[in-house]
């Protein structure tokens, strides 16, 4: 007789609901992290304000203006804020659940292992990001939408496309996050993985346009887009809000490259989960 598996959607639930009991139990700490990572945003947006007095575009004739990078640096600040609440807390704690041992108890658990190492500590303060990330999106995006010159136009697929591809952007992270995490297993103590994490993932932090000429910047370009793809996690959902003017040489990197992010979620998901699954076919019992 088998133990009945939990609905992963209540286990969910639950979670959060733990992990936000938890924060509010110290309510002045939760305050101030919110605060903080606000703060840190604000001097963000105020930075890129300056050079933005100074400069037309980030980058030559790459399209990408004022309210169109703005839109870019939303979209990045929502995918960023939702891993870091829900993921890199548990990807952080993971190689401290093999050095106590408690990983055997996840281990026994009559639910999915990957599940319940990535989702049961979700850090609520980070979320005050995300609803930064969407105050600045609507502004950008209406500025864009009602600019007397070349106004954008947001289609009902757009608005729809827009969020599944925020989705896949955090699925890609995500999967690298899990992969990079679970090499603990192997490595034993993995501490410099937030440090790693910081360096991989800074690349999709500006428009890929901006990596240009050879031999460095295509090179940064092919190798962040196909081979570790973290240049496609905002860079397509910013696209289709922000319709930057691109040269006519790149209108079919914008029909390929959406097609592209499908099926690079779809791999670094498959990927991740093989990693993953190897690492714990290596794991041995804290207490053999």
């Amino acid at each position: 007789m088998t133990e009945e598996t939990p609905p992963y959607g209540k286990v969910f639930l639950t979670f959060a609901r733990n992990s936000l009991v938890r924060e509010m139990t110290f309510r002045l700490n939760f305050t101030l992290q919110c605060v903080s990572s606000l703060s840190w945003t604000l001097m963000n947006v105020g930075f890129y304000l300056i050079i933005f007095n100074h400069a037309q575009q980030i980058g030559p004739d790459t399209g990408w203006h004022k309210y169109e990078f703005f839109v870019f640096l939303a979209t990045t600040m929502l995918i960023n804020s939702t891993v870091q609440a829900l993921f890199m807390p548990n990807a952080q704690e993971f190689s401290e659940l093999i050095r106590r041992g408690d990983l055997d108890f996840a281990l026994l658990k009559p639910i999915d292992t990957q599940f319940l190492i990535s989702l049961q500590k979700i850090e609520w303060s980070q979320f005050a990001n995300f609803l930064a990330g969407l105050i600045l999106l609507g502004v950008s995006a209406w500025q864009l939408v009602t600019r007397p010159e070349n106004p954008i136009t947001l289609s009902p697929v757009l608005i729809v496309l827009y969020p599944l591809y925020v989705i896949t952007g955090v699925a890609i992270l995500y999967s690298l996050m899990i992969a990079l995490a679970a090499t603990s297993i192997w490595l034993g103590r993995n501490q410099s993985l937030y440090n790693f994490w910081f360096y991989l993932t800074n690349f999709s932090r500006y428009p890929m346009d901006i990596y240009q000429g050879w031999p460095w910047g295509n090179m940064l370009r092919i190798f962040f887009t196909f081979l570790v793809p973290v240049l496609v996690v905002v860079n397509v959902p910013a696209r289709l809000i922000a319709q930057p003017l691109y040269p006519k040489w790149s209108q079919l990197l914008d029909v390929f490259l959406p097609l592209f992010a499908l099926v690079a979620t779809v791999i670094c998901v498959l990927g991740s989960r093989w990693v993953f699954t190897r690492a714990l076919g290596s794991y041995r019992s804290a207490s053999s």
